[in-house]
């Protein structure tokens, strides 16, 4: 065992004594011979930001080495909107640092992410995998610096109301049992996707509990510990596969959706980040911001609008973006403040012995501070596509670092106080887009900074503008300001998003 390997729940990591990061074709037929595994399913996203299956029956060794090394053909014009169903057959290979045993198949299964390749075998441009790929890579040949991420996962399980020990409405934070239901679900959910190999940093029940209608609706969180931004989106999309999974299996459902109900907080997808160099975090130095973490916030800030085309991706994330409903509404930053769209954290650069002082018992030793500082993007939702919403953010990170007036508008976007209760503050800031159809048209004018590098294609930012404007929800939160009932329809439609 090693320090990467010791008490890690992934068994494929303790087995093979190595990180998911260095597994081999020839490590993940090791694991199948030895541990009798019958099945390989192939997963991928779609458009649509699911999770899709293709299932394997191994035949024998020779089959599976070839499957692992040549992948499979599948149909991209059922996956993909933008391709054509006479040029639309694509490869799916499989990336073995994604491997994990499936947690829910009868007959013993390994499942692994692929990348999609085109006929000729080059990487699929417009693949959201790949464009993420692209982002990092660019970020870390302009700048120096690799990107790590973190969500927050927030999601609702709807179950019919019990009478014994009911929640405290919309007082659910950091509730316990008995008057939060559905810690156990949580807790099996969270040892599911460590074994998964999703490194995460807690679970805890969220603000949002309340009761409609004899159903009782509680909002709950897993949030993950900061790693490379590829491997962060991974962990996300077979996070959400897996607690969808276990809730079918519980016979509840469960909801990732921006808008539940009318006046009740929605679920976001709060991304924390941070950049490094040399295995360091360079956001802090001596305890204080540094010049590169305020250009990396000037980057989010500036390109804040084009970033709801990725991270809100429905008519009713703009329901969630309003004031007073947990959710940002105004382009700034600042400290520990949650009414911002960019919020810096604790981030233990104060005193770090505390535990001496909580443990006058333990001996007083030198203490390394931990380097956990990050910043964190608000605005995003259940909806994102997870893939171009981490692409989108390194964009934003190195665009900041690019920009020539990044400290001065830094400078001028930081505010200390609730935004939602100074009104003369709010009136001098920038707003987010209040609909897909802002967002698009945010999204034209600053095409140019995706553009860069050749991150994004025009194509592919054409097709979200487009998808984004066939809401015509200009106005829909005005419209649907005083009918409920109209509001809870268009919940519903969109009630399955991401």
């Amino acid at each position: 065992m090693n320090i990467y390997t010791e008490m890690n729940p992934n068994p494929l990591v303790q087995y093979l004594n190595k990180p998911a990061d260095d597994f081999t074709k020839a490590d993940l037929i090791r694991y199948i011979e030895d541990h009798d595994i019958s099945m390989v399913n192939f997963r991928y996203t779609g458009w649509d930001g699911r999770l899709k299956a293709l299932n394997f029956v191994i035949n024998n060794k020779k089959h599976l080495d070839e499957l692992l090394t040549f992948g499979e053909r599948v149909d991209g014009s059922s996956l993909f909107p933008f391709i054509e169903a006479g040029s639309s057959d694509l490869y799916v290979i499989p990336r073995y640092k994604t491997a994990f045993v499936n947690p829910f198949a009868e007959v013993s299964t390994m499942d692994i992410l692929c990348s999609y390749y085109d006929k000729n075998g080059n990487p699929l441009v417009s693949s959201p995998q790949y464009i993420l790929k692209k982002a990092h890579e660019t970020l870390k040949e302009k700048t120096g610096y690799t990107m790590h991420a973190m969500g927050e996962l927030e999601y609702y399980i709807i179950s019919e109301k019990e009478e014994l020990f009911p929640a405290t409405d919309q007082k659910g934070y950091h509730e316990a049992e008995p008057f939060s239901k559905w810690g156990d679900f949580r807790k099996e959910a969270m040892l599911a996707i460590a074994e998964a190999g999703g490194e995460i940093k807690y679970g805890h029940s969220e603000v949002g509990n309340f009761t409609v209608d004899n159903l009782v609706y509680e909002q709950n969180e897993i949030e993950f510990l900061p790693t490379d931004i590829e491997n962060a989106a991974d962990q996300l999309l077979v996070a959400k596969w897996i607690l969808r999974t276990l809730a079918y299996k519980y016979g509840v459902t469960i909801t990732f959706a921006p808008k539940i109900t009318v006046g009740k907080a929605g679920s976001g997808l709060h991304v924390h980040t941070r950049l490094m160099k040399d295995g360091k975090n360079v956001l802090v130095e001596n305890g204080k911001l540094t010049d590169v973490s305020k250009k990396m916030i000037a980057g989010f800030l500036d390109l804040a609008p084009s970033l709801t085309s990725f991270g809100n991706l429905n008519p009713t994330s703009y329901f969630r973006l309003v004031p007073h409903q947990e959710a940002p509404t105004n382009i700034c930053w600042g400290d520990r403040n949650r009414s911002v769209l960019v919020r810096v954290p604790l981030g233990w650069t104060g005193k770090i012995d505390m535990a001496n002082d909580a443990n006058p018992q333990e001996p007083v030793v030198p203490i390394v501070s931990p380097q956990k500082q990050t910043i964190e993007y608000r605005a995003a939702d259940g909806s994102a596509d997870i893939y171009t919403l981490m692409a989108t953010l390194a964009v934003a990170a190195r665009h900041g670092l690019e920009m020539k007036n990044a400290l001065k508008y830094a400078d001028e976007t930081y505010v200390d106080v609730d935004i939602f209760k100074d009104e003369s503050k709010a009136k001098s800031l920038k707003q987010l887009p209040a609909s897909c159809t802002e967002s698009a048209k945010s999204l034209e004018k600053q095409k140019d900074i995706l553009m860069k590098y050749d991150v994004f294609t025009e194509s592919i930012l054409n097709g979200v503008i487009k998808y984004h404007k066939q809401f015509k929800d200009q106005n829909l939160r005005k419209e649907l300001k005083d009918k409920p009932e109209e509001v809870m329809k268009l919940v519903e439609e969109y009630f399955h998003c991401g």
